[in-house]
Formats: structure tokens, sequence, C-alpha cells
């Protein structure tokens, strides 16, 4: 009852925020694990992409600090899938 109440009483957008922030720490991990799971990256941050795309007209500035979140995750990903590739043990594609 109590969670529910502190729930009811968040901003809504804070409370969405906090999700898609669960999302970038998530693809984070995946793209830290050795090898990483860049299948599984890919999917988080589609995820983030999507959820911020559907209501970032209604986040107001908490927007701003996810999209360069989102940006830097993109980044990220493209430079650990270019290390991966490179690697001897890479499976190839």
């Amino acid at each position: 009852m109590k969670l529910q109440r502190e729930l009811l009483d968040a901003e809504p957008a804070a409370i969405i925020a906090n999700h898609a922030y669960g999302l970038f720490e998530l693809a984070g991990l995946y793209l830290g694990t050795t090898p990483p799971r860049l299948a599984d990256a890919s999917l988080a941050i589609d995820a983030f992409a999507g959820l911020l795309s559907a209501v970032e007209d209604r986040l107001g500035e908490i927007a701003n600090p996810l999209h360069d979140g989102l940006r830097q995750l993109q980044s990220a990903f493209v430079q650990v899938a270019k290390l991966d590739h490179q690697t001897p043990d890479a499976p190839s594609a």
C-alpha cells in the first residue's frame, strides 16, 4: 500500500525516466560483458529508443538527458561492435 501511494504521488515523467535509465544500464551491462552481448544490447537500446520516442514530447526537460544517454549508448554500441569484430575469436557473420 505504501509503495502504491508513493508511486501515485510521484511525477509520472520521473518514473518513466527511471525505467528508461534501467534500459540504459541494461544495455551498458550487455556491452560490457566479455564477449559483448551485442544482440541483447541492441534490444535494450531499441527499447530505450522506442520508449523515449513514444513519450518524449511529454517528458519536458527530463527528455534532454535521456536523449544524451541514448546517443552515448548508440555510439558505444558501434565502438564495441567494431572492436568485437576485430577480435580473432569473434564469430564471422
